[in-house]
């Protein structure tokens, strides 16, 4: 059985960090300007973390260049409504002229 000397209360929990601060730390790692063990003390972070975060950040860089497949079905989407659109305004002209020959009255 696992025992410490500190209390239930005094044990750290895991921290969780946003986005937004990963975002932060990830680009400054990628630079090479300062050591993992530097932005460790300057972010109050393990450098294992840091370092996680870094080839992440590089893995997924290449996402921010490609086109989502949701985009092309989006525009898919739109032709289709516009084409459905058309159809239904030539159809309602049509019935609009043809009720006015027959003398149909709304």
């Amino acid at each position: 059985m696992y025992s410490s000397n500190l209390s239930y209360e005094e044990k750290q929990t895991c921290r969780k960090f946003s986005h937004v601060f990963k975002a932060k730390v990830a680009p400054e790692a990628v630079k090479n300007q300062q050591t993992f063990a530097e932005l460790a003390k300057k972010f109050n972070l393990n450098s294992v973390v840091i370092s996680k975060w870094k080839a992440a950040f590089l893995e997924n860089l290449s996402a921010t260049f490609e086109r989502s497949d949701s985009t092309d079905v989006q525009d898919q989407d739109t032709e289709e409504r516009y084409a459905a659109i058309g159809q239904l305004k030539m159809e309602n002209e049509f019935l609009i002229k043809y009720r006015k020959r027959l003398g149909i009255e709304f």
